[in-house]
């Protein structure tokens, strides 16, 4: 049995590269949620005025990786005490949320975003949204690996790799095994 997570925090580019090295992830897609306009563009979405956030559709086998641990890595791999931006990325599409796909990932969002605040590891409060999935808009093509197919845009130099590295770090026992 697998499970869908999507998770909005800051540039999908460095959320995409972190979960498709983690242990139990399937795949990693790239795209736009919690907005009202249909079939977004990225240029739409870079607006604001869609009122998507830039996502990361994650599929993973829960037998080998909980969606609570998901989220524990989301909370360690971006700011979520900021809103609507991540460092440099401002505007509601850079928010950080959970948009949960059933009750059951509901409560756990609720639970792990509790559990991280009162663990202090942010000196600011959470800000991260728990709202409800409604519709998955895959991003275009471009969007998709992009670190992966371009370790040397300078976005990805400044901004991705150190992400990563960060996450390589702390779950080096989480990560794929190379074959």
């Amino acid at each position: 049995m697998i499970e869908i997570a999507t998770l909005a925090g800051g540039c999908f580019w460095c959320i995409e590269a972190v979960f498709d090295e983690l242990a139990g992830v399937i795949s990693v897609e790239s795209g736009y949620a919690g907005g009202s306009a249909p079939n977004p563009t990225y240029q739409q979405v870079c607006t604001g005025a869609t009122g998507h956030a830039e996502v990361a559709r994650i599929t993973f086998d829960p037998s080998v990786i909980s969606f609570a641990d998901l989220l524990r890595v989301f909370f360690t791999v971006h700011d979520p005490t900021t809103l609507n931006r991540q460092g440099h990325d401002v505007g509601t599409q850079y928010r950080s949320a959970i948009f949960y796909h059933d009750a059951a990932q509901k409560q756990i969002a609720q639970t792990v975003s509790a559990e991280i605040a009162a663990e202090k590891i942010w000196r600011d409060p959470i800000v991260t949204e728990v709202t409800p999935f409604t519709a998955f808009y895959k991003a275009e093509d471009y969007h998709q690996e992009y670190f992966a197919n371009n370790p040397n845009q300078p976005y990805c130099q400044a901004v991705v790799a150190p992400k990563v590295a960060k996450f390589r770090a702390h779950y080096r026992d989480r990560l794929k095994k190379k074959t």
